[in-house]
């Protein structure tokens, strides 16, 4: 079940970020309106889901506030970031920069858990740093830096600290035993609405737009991306870990930049294999078990 529930996250997830880029460029529509009706549409299914088969579990004030909080940070700051830096970078880029929320779920569960990072942690980051910067070498090479280029990445990793925010917090839900799908699904309704308030508050229609396309893109980010990939992810992260399930972060850059390069022109260059190669090997090195030394042993 655990290897079901962990290429599951990375065939879904790797294919979202394809959908993102057909949601934003098929409509003209304002990212706090577009965020809003993706989980808006995904906690309804959930929720009635969970009603109708009788899962649905009572929480108590303060999870629901736990709930608020996470659907703040994973379901709505996380993908506002993520859906504007898409105006500038490509989303096979993002989800590089998004498979280093590996290290940050290491100081994040340092910070609040007390789990200290091993002693490999700084050089992965030294690493996985030096390979973000390698693929985007070209851009920042050039004579003038981008501002929307580092607009995009620092989007990026803003997006992705919200997630790992938001991974701490489905902790400590499952620390206090709450049920995983109940609180994913209420979660995602209270991002839906504080990106509700802020569309309103910004003057913004909540009418979504007839495009067939950008509606396809939303259900799919809403029942695939969204009830099946955070419900598959967290029930993981409950079996294994917050590290551990940021495993998934390893594989499903390659599937987003494979749709990238047939959708969006992204090409296989040198310096993008090598960048994405440092980013893998720093990943990997966090999780690399060390063999235990000869001397632990009796001989």
């Amino acid at each position: 079940m655990t290897i079901l529930l962990y290429f599951a996250v990375v065939l879904i997830w790797g294919t979202t970020w394809i959908a993102i880029f057909v949601q934003e460029h098929n409509a003209a529509i304002p990212v706090t309106v577009a965020v809003f009706w993706r989980f808006a549409l995904a906690s309804v299914v959930l929720l009635l889901v969970l009603k109708l088969s009788g899962r649905l579990k009572s929480l108590s004030r303060q999870t629901h506030l736990y709930c608020l909080l996470q659907g703040c940070t994973i379901f709505g700051i996380n993908f506002v970031c993520f859906y504007h830096a898409a105006q500038w970078i490509n989303s096979g880029l993002e989800s590089v920069i998004f498979s280093m929320a590996v290290c940050y779920n290491a100081v994040n569960s340092w910070i609040f858990f007390r789990q200290k990072p091993p002693a490999r942690f700084w050089p992965a980051v030294v690493i996985g740093i030096g390979g973000i910067v390698i693929l985007f070498w070209p851009q920042l090479s050039e004579n003038h830096v981008s501002p929307q280029l580092l607009a995009g990445i620092g989007l990026s990793a803003l997006g992705t600290l919200g997630f790992s925010l938001g991974n701490m917090i489905s902790v400590r839900h499952q620390r206090q035993q709450q049920d995983t799908l109940t609180t994913t699904g209420y979660a995602m309704l209270y991002g839906a609405l504080v990106m509700a308030l802020l569309s309103l508050v910004m003057g913004y229609s909540l009418v979504p737009p007839g495009n067939i396309r950008w509606l396809g893109a939303v259900c799919y980010l809403a029942i695939i991306g969204s009830v099946c990939g955070f419900g598959a992810y967290f029930i993981l992260l409950g079996r294994i870990g917050a590290a551990k399930a940021s495993w998934s972060t390893l594989l499903f850059p390659l599937v987003a930049l494979a749709f990238s390069a047939e959708y969006e022109g992204f090409v296989w260059q040198p310096h993008a294999i090598i960048g994405l190669a440092a980013i893998s090997c720093a990943n990997l090195l966090m999780f690399i078990r060390t063999p235990l030394r000869l001397n632990n042993h009796r001989s």
